[in-house]
């Protein structure tokens, strides 16, 4: 075995996909104190106010015990706040706060740079072909995950 049959593998090139991925979102976050999981649970939200934490887990494919943890430090920086369902009692409805609808606006480009700048070493072309074909991948291999998305499909032909 060499070092390029494990450079070559595709687990480990999704794993430095990910280094990559982070560390240029990091790069365009700068400042705002956030992880692209933050992000994804903050624009669920924000999409959906009033989500339940299982629903939201679902929607951005997190397991509960991340997402439990997420939202305590969502909530403790006031980015989230929980109230009672009023269609069950049981169930605590998330809301983003004054202070999580400015994060959320002020991140936007920033997120949009960071998935530009991820995507521009490629042609448009490509950029069109690898977004279906990783998708393609991720969608029949979800139900191996920890967390499996359960949201429909959003890449469009």
């Amino acid at each position: 075995m060499h070092l390029k049959d494990i450079y070559a593998r595709p687990g480990h090139l999704l794993r430095r996909a990910q280094q990559i991925a982070n560390a240029i979102f990091m790069e365009e976050c700068a400042g705002l104190d956030m992880t692209p999981l933050q992000y994804d649970a903050l624009a669920a939200i924000g999409m959906q106010p009033g989500i339940d934490a299982t629903r939201l887990g679902e929607l951005i494919a997190c397991d509960r015990s991340t997402l439990g943890t997420l939202l305590a430090r969502l909530e403790a920086s006031d980015q989230v706040v929980r109230h009672g369902s009023a269609q069950d009692r049981r169930v605590k409805a998330l809301y983003l706060t004054p202070q999580g609808n400015a994060l959320l606006r002020e991140a936007r480009e920033a997120v949009d740079r960071a998935q530009a700048r991820i995507l521009a070493p490629l042609t448009p072309g490509e950029q069109w072909q690898f977004m279906r074909l990783l998708e393609q991948a991720v969608t029949l291999n979800n139900e191996h995950s920890r967390a499996p998305l359960k949201a429909p499909p959003v890449m469009q032909d």
